[in-house]
This record gives C-alpha cells, sequence and structure tokens, in this order.
C-alpha cells in the first residue's frame, strides 16, 4: 500500500499542482485582503478564513509526501494513514478558529463598537474605502471558487478528504465574501451592528465545517466504516464490497474499515477460503484499487488475535 496505485498517479499529480497554485493563490488573497482591511470585523474575519484556506493545502502537500514511502521499523505498516492524520489536524485548525471568530464578533456587538470607515486617497483620487474593501472580497472570492471548482473532480478520484475538504472550503467562500460585503455596505448605510453581525455569520459556517470534519477524521482513525467524502455516511462502496464478501462467504461476518484512501476488509470465520473472486469481480464498478487487502481469520480466532 506503499506506492501509489498506477490508476490515480496522474490524479495525484494534478492535486499536487492545484495546491501549490492554491498556496500561491490564497496567499495573493491574503495580502490583499491584509491591506485593504482597515477597522472592519467581517473583513477581519474574512481575512483570517482566507489564511485558514492555507492550512489544507499544507497538510495535503506534507501528507501526499510521507504517504509513499516505504515502511520503517517504527511504522511497520507504512504511512498511508497519515492523510487521515492531516485532515484531522486541519479539522481541529478549522473549528477552533471558528470559535474564536464568533467570539469575537458576539464581543464585538455586545460592547456596541460602531466601525467607521473613512475615505482615503489612491494615484491621486479620494473615496470612499469601503469600496476598496469590497474589490478585495470580490478578489478573495473568485480565486478560491475557481480552484474549489478544479478540486472537486481530482478529490473525488482519489478518495482524498482532506483535497474535497479544501475544495468544499473554497467553493463555499463566496457566502464568506457576501457576507463580508453585505457588513461594508451595512456600515456605510448606517447600520454600525451589520459589520460584527456579518463576521459572527461567517464563523457559524466556519464551526460547522470544522466539526463535521473532525466527526469523520476520528472515525477513520478509530478503524470506523469507511465514510463519503461529503458527511459522516458510510460510504456506498464500502457498503457494495461488504455485501459481495458476505455473498461470496455466507457465513463469515465481514468487516470494511479504512486506512487512509484505501479499504481493507476481514472476513471472520474462514479458515480457507478456498479460490478468491478477483478485485474486479468483488469491487465491481467501483474502482479496484480502493481495496487494499483482504485478511481471513478462521472461526477459533479470539478478539486479540482479531485486532493484531
Amino acid at each position: 500500500m506503499s506506492k501509489l496505485p498506477e490508476e490515480i498517479r496522474g490524479d495525484m499529480r494534478k492535486a499536487k499542482k492545484l495546491e501549490w497554485w492554491t498556496l500561491v493563490g490564497m496567499a495573493s488573497v491574503v495580502v490583499v485582503m491584509y491591506f485593504a482591511m482597515g477597522g472592519s470585523q467581517a473583513m477581519k474575519t474574512a481575512f483570517l478564513e482566507d489564511l485558514l484556506g492555507l492550512v489544507p493545502a499544507a497538510t495535503f502537500l506534507l501528507a501526499a509526501r510521507l504517504e509513499p514511502k516505504e515502511p520503517t521499523e517504527r511504522h511497520p505498516f507504512g504511512f498511508v494513514r497519515v492523510n487521515s492524520l492531516a485532515f484531522l489536524a486541519s479539522a481541529v485548525v478549522l473549528a477552533a478558529m471558528g470559535f474564536w471568530l464568533l467570539y469575537d464578533g458576539v464581543t464585538a456587538l455586545m460592547k456596541g463598537e460602531h466601525p467607521s470607515i473613512g475615505p482615503v486617497t489612491m494615484f491621486g483620487y479620494t473615496f470612499w474605502m469601503g469600496w476598496l474593501m469590497i474589490a478585495a472580497l470580490a478578489y478573495s472570492i473568485i480565486i478560491p471558487t475557481i480552484l474549489g471548482r478544479l478540486k472537486k473532480p481530482v478529490a473525488d478520484n482519489l478518495r482524498d478528504k482532506v483535497l474535497h475538504t479544501d475544495a468544499q472550503m473554497q467553493k463555499a467562500d463566496w457566502q464568506t465574501g457576501l457576507a463580508g460585503i453585505l457588513g461594508i455596505l451595512g456600515i456605510g448605510l448606517g447600520f454600525w451592528w451589520a459589520d460584527s453581525a456579518a463576521a459572527a455569520l461567517i464563523s457559524f459556517s466556519i464551526i460547522a465545517d470544522g466539526l463535521k470534519n473532525a466527526h469523520t477524521a476520528s472515525a477513520e482513525l478509530l478503524d470506523g466504516a469507511p465514510r463519503k467524502l461529503k458527511g459522516s455516511d458510510i460510504s456506498p462502496e464500502a457498503l457494495r464490497l461488504q455485501k459481495r464478501l458476505r455473498n461470496q462467504w455466507p457465513e463469515s461476518t465481514v468487516r470494511v474499515r479504512e486506512s487512509g484512501r484505501y479499504m481493507i476488509a476481514n472476513v471472520h470465520g474462514i479458515g480457507v477460503p478456498g479460490e478468491i473472486p478477483s478485485l474486479k469481480d468483488l469491487m465491481g464498478e467501483d474502482p479496484t484499487w480502493r481495496l487494499a487487502e483482504i485478511n481471513f481469520t478462521p472461526p477459533n480466532c479470539t478478539q486479540e488475535e482479531l485486532r493484531d
């Protein structure tokens, strides 16, 4: 399992290229947002979310570098689950930052802070700085939306939750940008609370994504059944594989767990499996590379032996 299957090597190269583009593109967004931020709470929240957008890309690239490494004495099963660890790390960071942003926004509302956006002079012209903020927010929408759209099919092909989460976060950035724009316009129209309310609204979206992803990542690291890329439901691929294995060995107990982007099946109660169907027969229309191992254990195998 340490070597990446031939079927997905092209997609992995494309994913790495997209994540390098993400680091460059989102870094430019962060710079633009920083200089246009001013005293707006919504702008600050959007800026920090864009900064967080660098985390999944960085963790994916790190995990992709470690995943193909050969097993070692300390890690005899290789590093294929580093992808799961990266997924959990990015989810925890996302949720923690979301809670902090929510606290910051609600505190500003309770204090009744009245942010003001004054004029700015650039290239000999003086205009309301809110227009500059809105332009920066628009730019912060365009770049991640394009990248997210490009990543989605690649993440589906790789069954990569880190890449899929990254794509979903970026696809949803238009909501953050729109909320920020509404907050800036609200200040311009005299609604002082609109800015902090927009910031709090953005933070709810961040918290929801973080907690949902942390739940899915934890289930995988606890040897749970393979989950869908989006949501915590069991993957249909795993259910179909389990059904085929039960049909092949009806007297057995079948368990399927996830290890990184792969599935490992355990057929308990079978001493000698006889003729084992091909991967194509077991996986059907699903990608054969997903099934990395099938382990058979005899009926008298103890629970301790089964875990080993």
